[in-house]
């Protein structure tokens, strides 16, 4: 073990990457082919009900998939060829269904500057394109983002630096800003006949819900106040629009328990008066904070005249609709369980969503009428299955499950699920030679209950003690689950896991309090984050778990993890180094000070001073003292999320301390690491770490 204070930068080649050298023969794969899957997102289905589509990202390549009826076979349809960076999103199609809109590149900093992690000299652009369906070359439209698609097929509106713009379809056409709004625009949503525009006019301490209208050119506000209004939706028949109202609450810091608040309600306001008009408050108490979901909006008008929208009354984040014109709400989805993805029918007769009833830590799909009636399960099994689109007579999916990764797959009403585009999974993927995660219930060291995914390492030999890692997810607002996980950046930590545990280690991925999927008050956990760290007690609780194992070597535990994750390995590190020998550190938090300030401009440390003060002893900076084991640090420089001042600071204090330390510093990258050689690097520096660390020099591999 290293004793003296030694900085090591790690410089990984890109022919290290391939197979690390040292390891031949230790493992049943390698990490490049563990993290070889392309990773699906976004999938959209055609106006059409006739085909589908989604990105996939291959080691870095990001292109668009098609599925057409009545085959659904998928096919590739852009061409994009390298591992650049440039992120592709926001897809849309055509009212015809033969062309399909969509942005590629990422958003702006602060300062306007676009990501750029190949340092081009050049810079990067964030820009939104066209390609036909078929195929072909895309054709670029315009600088931007969010585009939406008029509904009558001939117009295209999008943000620009916080205004809205317009363009037509037609070649060589320019854009136009559409209008002037004082403050940022967003949450554009066309009237069903393509004649008006709503959008959110945000405003610092409060929002409106603006209609123009393209004929008269004109621009009104509907039903204006000093709260937050937002997540607009039209009527069937355009005459009025739905919409969320939040009271502005001061002094509402991130990062700490929020269980109560002024309670939000819904409001329907007439578009030509702009009267509007409450039909449903929440009640106070629980479920007075407003919890989204993941969808299109927060509301949706259905049939019947019945809006749905997520509501926490009972402590799960769950579906109610209420009448347009008022009244009590119905509960469609009771339970003890969460929604999560949220899609309206065609018809506007029902509402598809993923969920984790009846399995706790996975995802399936379910539907249920916007009247009532109770759900029904369109997917089971021991996968997840998230992200539905709806196309004819079936739902097309994203699905994974321990050994598969997440692909694009369709379940016809009548007949059993199967992937979209099977040819676009490497043959060289381990599938069969992964392990199958066990679900874990531990204590934590205040007794809470804890959930996580053992990873066992393969053909373990009884009596035999297995060094062990711990695994903490980022966010906080996140859950992992019992197989490869339904978001980019996890998708590559569970192959990391997988990995892991394939060079002998016991890994324990922890579902820690603070994060999602288990109910209101485990994410609204008390004292948790800047607060006082109570999650901390579920890092000593899983750590102690460890210990506990007969196949655990109790001096050999290393944790790691990234962004939050990293704040928790940090603070198992500086707290509790006699536990933990060894730790990996992603762009962590290590003073929340600074990192709430990030996330909120107007937080002044100088003028919140208890608040400033409990945020700092809620950091790994505040016990730096007890800081004894070796740690790897890796950062990218142009992280939105965590300052990589973070870093830079933590390496003062542990240079100031004799404490041994690694870095792996990425120049002009971001947090989700943007390029996977980044991914494979910090992957390949980690696993190389870890050996030397908890296995002994005679593993190492060299870093450089």
């Amino acid at each position: 073990m290293p004793s003296a204070i030694h900085t090591r930068s790690l410089l990984i080649t890109i022919a290290a990457l391939t197979v690390v050298p040292g390891l031949r023969g230790q493992q049943s794969f390698t990490l490049e082919q563990v993290m070889s899957s392309p990773f699906p997102s976004g999938l959209v289905a055609a106006p059409t009900d006739d085909k589908v589509a989604w990105v996939q990202n291959a080691e870095g390549v990001r292109n668009i998939w098609v599925a057409e009826a009545p085959a659904y076979e998928g096919r590739q349809l852009t061409q994009y060829a390298d591992d650049d960076g440039q992120e592709v999103g926001s897809l849309q199609f055509t009212v015809d269904g033969n062309s399909i809109v969509f942005v590629r590149g990422a958003g702006p900093n602060r300062q306007g500057e676009i990501p750029n992690p190949l340092s081009d000299p050049e810079g990067a652009e964030r820009a939104i394109w066209i390609v036909a369906s078929l195929g072909g070359e895309p054709r670029k439209l315009s600088d931007g983002s969010s585009p939406l698609l008029s509904p009558t097929g001939d117009r295209l509106v999008f943000m620009q630096r916080g205004q809205v713009w317009s363009i037509t379809l037609e070649e060589d056409a320019e854009a136009a800003r559409l209008f002037q709004n004082r403050g940022g625009a967003g949450s554009l949503r066309w009237s069903p006949d393509g004649a008006k525009l709503a959008f959110v006019s945000s405003r610092g301490d409060h929002s409106f819900i603006g209609v123009y209208d393209l004929a008269s050119e004109s621009l009104h506000y509907l039903d204006p106040s000093v709260d937050r209004d937002g997540s607009p939706v039209w009527s069937p028949d355009g005459g009025q629009i739905a919409y969320i109202r939040q009271p502005q609450v001061s002094g509402i810091v991130p990062f700490m328990a929020e269980r109560e608040a002024l309670p939000w309600s819904i409001r329907v306001a007439d578009v030509s008066s702009g009267i509007g008009r409450e039909i449903w408050r929440a009640d106070e108490g629980r479920g007075s904070v407003f919890r989204g979901v993941r969808g299109s909006n927060q509301l949706f008008w259905g049939d019947g005249n019945h809006i749905v929208f997520p509501w926490e009354k009972d402590g799960w984040t769950h579906l109610y609709s209420v009448s347009a014109n008022g009244g009590r709400a119905t509960l469609l989805s009771p339970g003890e369980f969460e929604v999560e993805d949220v899609v309206l029918s065609t018809d506007r007769g029902l509402v598809v969503y993923s969920s984790n009833q009846d399995d706790i830590d996975r995802r399936h799909i379910w539907r249920v009428r916007v009247d009532g009636g109770g759900p029904q399960a369109i997917t089971s099994g021991n996968g997840s299955e998230w992200t539905p689109a709806l196309v004819e007579d079936a739902v097309a999916m994203l699905v994974a499950d321990a050994r598969r990764p997440a692909h694009a797959a369709i379940k016809p009403a009548a007949g059993d699920l199967r992937p979209l585009a099977p040819a676009s999974m490497p043959r060289d993927f381990p599938s069969d030679q992964l392990v199958e995660p066990q679900q874990v219930i531990f204590s934590a060291a205040d007794g809470m209950q804890i959930h996580g995914q053992l990873f066992l390492p393969p053909n373990q030999r009884r009596g035999e003690q297995y060094p062990a890692v711990l695994f903490f997810h980022g966010g906080s607002r996140r859950q992992m689950l019992l197989g490869w996980h339904y978001r980019g950046y996890y998708h590559n930590a569970y192959a990391m896991n997988q990995y892991l545990a394939s060079r002998g280690y016991v890994v324990l991925s922890v579902n820690y309090r603070s994060g999602i999927g288990y109910g209101m008050e485990f994410r609204e956990a008390l004292n948790y984050g800047a607060r006082g760290a109570s999650e901390f007690n579920d890092v000593l609780g899983a750590g102690l778990y460890l210990q506990s194992r007969s196949d655990v070597d109790p001096n050999r535990i290393g944790l790691w993890g990234g962004s939050y994750g990293g704040y928790l390995t940090a603070m198992g590190l500086a707290r509790a180094s006699d536990l933990f020998a060894a730790g990996v550190d992603l762009h962590g938090v290590h003073d929340w000070n600074f990192v709430i300030q990030n996330f909120m401009t107007s937080y002044n440390p100088a003028e919140q001073v208890e608040i400033a003060r409990l945020a700092f002893e809620s950091s790994p900076m505040a016990a730096i003292d007890g800081w004894r084991s070796p740690v790897l640090l890796i950062h990218g420089d142009d992280d939105r999320n965590v300052p990589f001042s973070e870093t830079v600071d933590l390496v003062e204090q542990l240079r100031k301390r004799d404490v041994y330390y690694e870095q792996l510093i990425f120049p002009d990258e971001v947090h989700g690491f943007l390029l996977h050689r980044n991914w494979m690097a910090a992957y390949v520096a980690a696993a190389d770490f870890f050996d030397r660390m908890l296995k002994g020099a005679e593993n190492a591999t060299g870093g450089g």
